[in-house]
């Protein structure tokens, strides 16, 4: 242990744990610490009950463009490429079927313009449109009990990863942890970040620290950090708690998803068997506004209002954006899940629309369940910002929600190594962590 180093990691998320999986293979770097507040590297949004489990290329989910798609698949690419190749035994993955799956002429109609007119079957050679009986080949229970005069599509992909990604997140650091010039520190919590002339000086629970460099990858509190430091003044929080209903009966083979409600920013309804236990199927998300930066803790109300700040443009900006005839409706709709006594028969409409024979009696909230997304408030347009929320300062980067976040966390952690590699003076073999995550990607015949 030391208390110098060329580059400071806050956070142990998934975003974290990447980048320092990167910087210590595939740079020159001599010196990295990673400082993780919790007592275990991935247990709050990583942690697989937290999070949709899924591995998202942009060929299913319906609310991407197709400049999207072809931004997410390659990230995609590269965390199947290094399951592929570390996890043979999946233990941190399982891989199956997926499908988009349409109900009804409008539906059938807008997911046939998607595959044929917009270019996703191209960009995704192994996706397929499949009609009601191979659908029903795939998940019975998708089509059993299913109007046989209501028309049905869907488009399908054996790439189906779903991904444990705080298993992988530990996996990344037990790739490292243990290597000269490597330290990861766990229930230690970062206190400040303070920048000087020529470096940082980072105060935690152990104490003080220095670097050259520093990235903070700590989910909300990321921009709660950037705040206290000068950055972001523009930026606020809409954080997005997302719960799961679940089924113990194993009502799907793989994952079947839902189409995207036009202007929501939130992931569709969809219904998946658990990655570590195919017997349990999981429907959801739901996505309810809370006012705190984690789940089910009190202590970090206070932190939203930190960065929430009461400002003007905070307020207005908040109002602005629950105002549209589509988002409010949904955010009041979601509210009605959590109740103990009409939650689940208010969600059950949803959970029908993939499993048509699941009754109320056949699904529970599943307690402990689910994280938050931090949706990130432009308070100078008064909008919700759909893009990748990443900030850059000097010699500092703040990754506060990239999205989707999990899935692309070894393509963040690629920019982000270049980035340091300028400023740290050091260098970064892209070609050989190339080979090592998007090389072991299995291709088929067409790519």
């Amino acid at each position: 242990m030391q208390d110098e180093y060329d580059l400071v990691i806050v956070g142990g998320g998934i975003s974290g744990a990447s980048l320092l999986y990167t910087v210590t293979k595939f740079t020159d770097v001599e010196s990295v610490a990673l400082f993780e507040k919790e007592p275990e590297i991935a247990a709050i949004n990583s942690h697989h009950t937290n999070n949709s489990q899924t591995l998202h290329f942009g060929d299913i989910e319906t609310n991407y463009s197709l400049e999207k798609a072809e931004e997410v698949k390659e990230g995609a690419e590269m965390v199947a490429g290094y399951l592929e190749a570390n996890d043979s035994d999946r233990e941190i993955h399982a891989k199956r079927s997926k499908m988009a799956l349409a109900v009804g002429d409008e539906e059938v109609d807008r997911l046939e313009r998607r595959y044929d007119e917009k270019g996703f079957g191209d960009l995704f050679p192994k996706l397929e449109a499949i009609d009601r009986e191979e659908i029903a080949e795939i998940e019975p229970k998708v089509v059993e009990g299913r109007d046989p005069d209501i028309e049905m599509l869907a488009i399908q992909t054996p790439d189906g990863y779903t991904v444990d990604y705080g298993e992988l997140a530990t996996d990344f650091v037990r790739e490292v942890e243990g290597e000269a010039g490597v330290d990861v520190f766990t229930g230690t919590e970062v206190q400040s970040v303070n920048e000087t002339d020529d470096e940082f000086l980072i105060e935690t629970e152990r104490g003080w620290y220095q670097s050259d460099a520093t990235v903070v990858a700590a989910g909300s509190h990321s921009l709660q950090i950037a705040k206290e430091m000068g950055y972001g003044e523009h930026m606020s929080l809409l954080p997005v708690a997302g719960s799961f209903f679940v089924a113990d009966e194993g009502l799907l083979n793989g994952k079947v998803y839902t189409l995207q409600m036009a202007k929501l920013p939130f992931a569709a309804v969809h219904g998946d068997a658990e990655v570590h236990d195919q017997g349990l199927t999981r429907f959801g998300p739901t996505a309810k506004v809370v006012p705190a930066l984690e789940r089910g803790r009190l202590s970090t109300v206070a932190d939203f209002f930190d960065v929430f700040e009461l400002s003007p443009d905070s307020v207005l900006s908040y109002a602005n954006i629950l105002a549209d005839r589509t988002l409010l409706p949904y955010v009041l709709e979601n509210l009605l899940y959590d109740l103990p006594a009409v939650g689940k028969r208010a969600f059950l409409p949803h959970v029908q629309k993939v499993v048509p024979t699941v009754e109320a009696s056949d699904i529970e909230r599943a307690k402990g369940y689910g994280g938050v997304r931090p949706q990130i408030v432009n308070t100078e347009t008064k909008s919700l910002d759909m893009g990748e929320a990443k900030i850059t300062g000097d010699d500092v980067i703040f990754n506060i929600t990239p999205s989707p976040g999990a899935s692309t966390c070894l393509k963040n952690a690629m920019r982000d190594a270049e980035q340091l590699s300028e400023w740290l003076d050091i260098e970064f073999d892209e070609d050989e962590f190339r080979e090592a995550t998007i090389g072991n990607f299995p291709r088929g015949k067409d790519e």
